[in-house]
């Protein structure tokens, strides 16, 4: 295996338009691609921002479907591992979405879907959001193996469950598709991303949402890679664009070997 992986995170700044939205994601993923990525992931969201219930219109079956057939041609025709941030898909209730991540490898074929799990709350003034109101949770812990080793899925608010990840085994890479709001990202949201990158000795790659959507809502970005140290190794601040970096994965065996806090665990979940 070659030591080096190059990865990438789209960010992006989604409307209520969703084939203005695929195209913007095409051009991004591209632009990875040219730059020597072999794994992008999207961002939370990335086909649509706008109303609450646009999510409800715009959910499909699993495997049949748009935004899927988007996802898989891009991968084909980028040649890429693609994490396709999120998309609605039906639920068992009539009136909510599954929050789903689905995975394509670089031939097109899906080889994960993972339903986000833990769905966000919070109040801050005239800020509130509640999305138990439009999504049913997923229940299972989805990693799967690229190139680079074992990629654990996870999105946005899961981030703060260290559970989740230690579930998932050892990994080399964790996923974290976002779109955290303004108040949450700035207090946390770096914080978070190291932290995860600490325990887990394994790279991280956060794809967010970043800057101010035609719905007026705000989220914060700084969409990024941070290295199994715990150190931010590339960063994109506000607005659309990519971020790029290697993986080194002799860097976090040599981690790994220095300082082997994942043998030295006593409680296992």
């Amino acid at each position: 295996m070659n030591s080096l992986y190059r990865i990438a995170a789209v960010q992006m700044v989604s409307g209520p338009d969703v084939a203005e939205n695929l195209a913007s994601a095409d051009s991004l993923i591209g632009h990875a691609v040219a730059r020597g990525a072999q794994l992008v992931a999207l961002p939370e969201y990335f086909p649509v921002i706008g109303d609450e219930r646009a999510k409800l219109r715009l959910r499909e079956h699993d495997g049949e479907g748009p935004i899927q057939r988007f996802l898989a041609d891009a991968a084909r025709r980028h040649g890429v591992w693609l994490v396709g941030g999120t998309l609605p898909l039906v639920a068992s209730a009539d009136d909510k979405v599954r929050n789903s991540t689905l995975v394509f490898d670089p031939q097109g074929r899906r080889v994960a879907r993972y339903d986000k799990i833990h769905l966000f709350g919070f109040e801050q003034g005239t800020e509130r959001y509640d999305e138990s109101q439009t999504i049913e949770p997923g229940d299972d812990i989805v990693y799967f193996e690229a190139p680079c080793g074992n990629v654990g899925l996870s999105v946005c608010y899961d981030l703060r469950f260290p559970e989740l990840y230690r579930a998932m085994g050892e990994l080399a890479l964790i996923v974290v598709p976002a779109a955290f709001t303004e108040p949450t990202g700035e207090a946390h949201w770096e914080l978070l991303l190291r932290a995860r990158a600490v325990e887990n000795q394994c790279y991280v790659l956060a794809a967010a949402q970043g800057g101010e959507h035609p719905s007026g809502r705000r989220t914060w970005g700084d969409s990024m890679v941070v290295d199994p140290w715990g150190r931010v190794i590339a960063r994109l601040a506000k607005g659309p664009g990519v971020v790029v970096a290697d993986m080194d994965l002799d860097s976090m065996t040599d981690i790994r070997t220095r300082l082997p806090a994942l043998r030295h665990r006593t409680i296992h979940f």
